[in-house]
Parts: structure tokens; C-alpha cells; sequence
């Protein structure tokens, strides 16, 4: 089947520029946002068409992306979708969300004929700009061949990982990593600040190494200066890592680390931090 009329739902950091290098691929994009004025100002920017509603958005797509807040907002938006997306389509959603609901919004839609994909994204605001995301994505084999080159267009790499819910698995376990490694580089920061030594002139040193990670090549300057006022928010975050936790308690897995480093979000949060971006950790530190 050939992919032409694109819909996606959920104009924010991502999705903007996510929908946007759908229409410079050349796919017919039609956009909704609950902030109108959002969808008026892409449409302004890039060829495409707003819709009033949801319904209206996906009436004559093939494929219907979405990127929004979280489980309660999948679920609404899904519903609304579900009114009038054509049988056969696909509905792709790049939301970090619960596995479960994964799981349960595909079987939902096949009731309809739709497929579903869950596909969670990784690289934040930059790499959505860029076209330059990681998808994680979990559903039917044959519904995820159809919707990649079409993915491709804002993704460096997409991967199938298994049946619905896998992509979120997949994200969680993302957001884990990440997690330690932003503690990690903050304690490290917080030692050299400490030990009176020049961490810029360090971290140009083991960046090289062994410890070298993309948090440490893409924040560890803007560590250093205080910075925290971009990327991505500590509210999210503390969503994410939620959601891993919960999944945990689930499946029997063991998380310490991740809860600790949870609980050290939440002192930044009290802190006035909750837009600040993840590597606000350092902050908590210097305070002490």
C-alpha cells in the first residue's frame, strides 16, 4: 500500500518538528493541536492542513501518528480517532506510555481493522528538529513495515522489538539508563567542583574514554555554567520514570538506582526545577 495522507496529532517540542519533516518528505500532513494557534503557525511554516478536530484530522489517512502527554491522553485521543480513521489504517503512537495500554489500545483498534503501534521516541527536542530520533517500537510486523519509511523521515533508526507494549518496554529501559548516567555525571561534577580542579579540562580528558556518554558530550558544559533552562524537563522525567517503576513492581524487576535517582528528581522539583532540563541533578549536589 502506498502511504499519502499522513495525520499527526500533538503539535509540542516533538511533534512540531516531527509533522514537519513529514511534509518535507512529501506526504500530505494534516495536523491537530489542542492549541489552535499552534496548528495555524505550522501549517504557516510548512505545507499542511488543520484540522478543527480530531475526528476531522484522521477521516482520510493512511497512517495517524500521535505524540501527547500521557496514558489518559492516549486513551482520549485514541477514542476520538477511532470515530472516523478508515479500516486499514495504522495509528502510530510516539507518546511515552504504559505498556499496558499499549497492549490494550491494539486490541481496541483491531476491533476496527487498525493497526497499532506503539513507538516511543529517543533524542529529544534536537534530534526531533534534526530528523535525527530512535524509535522503539512494538506492534505487528507486517503494520511496522508500512509505517518505517515513513518514520524514517525524522528518524536516524527504527526498530521493531516485538509484539505491542515492546517499544515502551524498550523506552523504559531507556529512561533507566539515563537516569544513572545523569547521576553519575553529576556526582562526578560535584567531586572535581569540590577536589578544586578545572572539570572542563577534565571532562575534554574522559570524554575520551571509557566514562564518555552522550549526556557528557551534550551537558556537561552546560552543567558547568548552571544551565538548565532547555532540553528535557525534569516533569517528564519523573512521568517516565513512573511509568518504569511501575512496570517494575509488575514483572518482579529490581530498580534501586532508578528509584533513588527518582526521589533526587523530586528534591529538584521542590527546588522550583520542574521545567529545568534532566541534568538539573548537578544542582541538588551543589547545595548541599
Amino acid at each position: 500500500m502506498t502511504v499519502q495522507n499522513v495525520s499527526f496529532l500533538g503539535l509540542g517540542v516533538m511533534g512540531y518538528p516531527m509533522a514537519g519533516h513529514l511534509a518535507n518528505a512529501g506526504y500530505t500532513v494534516t495536523v491537530y493541536n489542542r492549541t489552535t494557534a499552534k496548528a495555524q503557525a505550522w501549517c504557516e511554516e510548512y505545507a499542511g492542513h488543520a484540522a478543527a478536530t480530531v475526528a476531522e484530522a484522521v477521516a482520510q489517512a493512511d497512517i495517524v501518528f500521535m505524540c501527547v502527554g500521557n496514558d489518559d491522553d492516549v486513551r482520549s485521543v485514541t477514542a476520538q480517532v477511532l470515530q472516523t480513521l478508515p479500516s486499514g489504517a495504522t495509528l502510530v503512537d510516539h507518546t511515552t506510555a504504559s505498556a499496558e495500554l499499549a497492549r490494550e489500545l491494539e486490541q481496541t483498534c483491531a476491533q476496527q481493522n487498525i493497526a497499532f503501534i506503539d513507538a516511543p521516541v529517543s533524542g529529544g527536542q534536537a534530534g526531533a528538529q534534526n530528523g535525527q530520533l530512535t524509535v522503539m517500537a512494538g506492534g505487528d510486523e507486517s503494520a511496522f513495515a508500512k509505517v518505517l519509511p515513513v518514520i524514517n523521515s525524522y528518524a536516524r533508526h527504527a526498530q521493531r522489538l516485538g509484539p505491542a507494549g515492546s517499544g515502551q518496554l524498550a523506552k523504559m529501559m531507556n529512561q533507566i539508563c539515563i537516569a544513572g548516567i545523569v547521576q553519575g555525571l553529576a556526582e562526578a561534577l560535584h567531586f572535581g567542583q569540590q577536589a578544586g580542579l578545572d572539570c572542563e579540562q577534565v571532562i575534554q580528558v574522559i570524554s575520551k574514554g571509557a566514562a564518555q556518554s552522550w549526556q557528557m558530550d551534550n551537558r556537561a558544559t552546560t552543567m558547568l555554567a548552571n544551565q538548565y533552562d532547555f532540553g528535557f524537563a525534569v516533569d517528564w522525567m519523573r512521568k517516565d520514570l513512573s511509568i518504569a517503576l511501575e512496570e517494575a513492581r509488575r514483572n518482579g524487576s529490581t530498580l534501586a538506582l532508578t528509584a533513588l535517582v527518582d526521589q533526587y528528581y523530586a528534591d529538584v522539583q521542590k527546588a522550583g526545577g520542574h521545567r529545568w532540563d534532566t541534568s538539573s541533578l548537578l544542582t541538588r549536589l551543589n547545595q548541599s
